[in-house]
């Protein structure tokens, strides 16, 4: 498994024991997993203090996913950022920003594997969330304000928003939250786990790639 240049959160980086989790990541299931959403460094073991007056050396390289900077421009910007508009049938990564029962709102973050210099709006539909009993879907159970999502864009919609779907296998929430502010980890297709806590919340939850 190559180490990808630009991790999407929830992206798998690499095996564990092949290598120590930096800022920016963190391990689930044996493996390190990006957190957010930025270039994926990799650093050559280096001497940490392991007790006053000792140090000691880490056998594996340590992998880290940048963060914005302080000035809030993006680290991430000369890896691919760049003003590209959203098409039909385009996968991509969006952040939730507001709930209602008919829908949920999104910041486009990324198309395809391109950042965006800036956010589009997108719009998730009830019955666009899942392909079988769309009825029944309730908006509050499917996402949280926060949820880092992959969807596919199914139509450029009015001038203000495009209209987004999950309802495959493959799209819904890759990166959640806890209620208590922990990160969570799926446990099914339906529901997340609090890392700490052990509690579970709902959400329409996407197939790891």
């Amino acid at each position: 498994m190559s180490i990808p240049a630009l991790a999407l959160p929830g992206q798998p980086l690499g095996p564990a024991d092949k290598y120590a989790p930096g800022q920016g990541t963190h391990i689930q299931h044996n493996a390190l997993h990006a957190s957010i959403l930025g270039p994926v460094l990799e650093a050559k073991p280096t001497k940490r203090a392991a007790a006053p007056g000792a140090t000691t050396t880490s056998s594996l390289p340590a992998l880290s996913v940048s963060r914005p900077t302080a000035n809030g421009s993006s680290a991430y910007a000369s890896f691919g950022a760049a003003s590209i508009l959203p098409e039909v049938d385009s996968v991509v990564m969006a952040r939730v920003t507001r709930l209602t029962q008919r829908q949920a709102t999104v910041e486009i973050l990324v198309v395809g594997e391109t950042v965006c210099r800036e956010g589009f709006q997108g719009i998730i539909r009830r019955e666009d969330v899942r392909a079988t009993e769309k009825d029944r879907v309730k908006i509050g159970d499917m996402f949280r304000v926060g949820d880092i999502v992959r969807g596919i864009i199914i139509s450029l919609g009015d001038q203000s928003s495009y209209y987004m779907s999950t309802a495959t296998n493959e799209m819904g929430v890759v990166m959640a939250t806890s209620e208590a502010g922990n990160q969570m980890y799926p446990i099914s297709w339906k529901e997340f786990r609090d890392s700490k806590t052990g509690a579970t919340e709902s959400r329409k939850v996407a197939k790891p790639f």
